[in-house]
């Protein structure tokens, strides 16, 4: 396959679209963001680009029984289970390594590639998904809405036996002042698990959405400061 434009366009174009599928996943709050959608998108092009092209060049009329891109094929199934193991599954249900599983698979793409001897489109893939996984983001929460520039945060608090949780929950979204008066960062609870302990106290388990910008401390240090409670746990996930 000669260097064209029409190569340069479907990378870029399948970069674009899957930039807006992860958009409107992160929008959601699903598990596939922006990276991972795009990741996905740009190399299932160049694998595609790649099969469509190697017929051609190494199949054709004068091999009419060939399959060049069978055994290709294997690769990119086998990397699959390869992939999978990257994705954990916490136990505060959280889900990570989609963008490493992803990049793995992107991966056998591009060697794909290479191995066939389409060397400026794997460099050309190369280029686009580094920039799909290190630039895009930070320009989308940069000029995008609010909703893109939360992560979420696992929150576990003990409260004394007269603390109210629906308070707790109002302080947090910041419908309400807190007993010093402060008032409470927004907050979007996406989750929430209430337990009952010995001497009536209660354990709250929630996921909440706070801002990029927000440091882990802050939230830990803020939650201290309401009144009732007695222990907080804050990770992210």
């Amino acid at each position: 396959m000669n260097f064209n434009l029409e190569m340069i366009l479907k990378l870029c174009l399948a970069l674009l679209f899957g930039l807006f599928i992860g958009i409107d996943r992160q929008l959601k709050q699903k598990p596939l963001g922006i990276k991972t959608s795009m990741v996905i998108c740009i190399a299932s092009c160049l694998v595609t680009i790649v099969s469509v092209e190697a017929y051609e060049k190494f199949a054709g009329q004068g091999h009419p029984n060939m399959d060049p891109m069978r055994l290709a094929a294997q690769v990119v199934s086998g990397i699959g289970f390869l992939g999978a193991g990257a994705i954990l599954r916490r136990s505060n249900e959280g889900i990570s390594g989609l963008t490493s599983a992803a990049m793995i698979w992107a991966a056998s793409g591009i060697g794909i590639a290479i191995g066939t001897g389409f060397y400026i489109e794997a460099a050309l893939t190369v280029v686009l998904l580094i920039i799909a996984v290190n630039f895009v983001p930070y320009l989308i929460k940069w000029v995008g809405p609010y909703k893109l520039n939360q992560r979420d945060v696992s929150v576990k608090i003990v409260m004394e036996e007269h603390g109210n949780v629906t308070d707790l929950i109002h302080i947090l979204e910041g419908k309400a002042e807190n007993g010093h008066g402060v008032k409470g960062s927004q907050h979007h609870i996406r989750r929430l698990k209430i337990k009952d302990l010995e001497e009536g106290r209660q354990r709250v388990d929630m996921v909440i959405a706070a801002s990029e910008k927000e440091y882990t401390t802050e939230i830990y240090h803020f939650i201290r400061t309401i009144d009732h409670v007695i222990s907080v746990e804050v990770e992210n996930l």
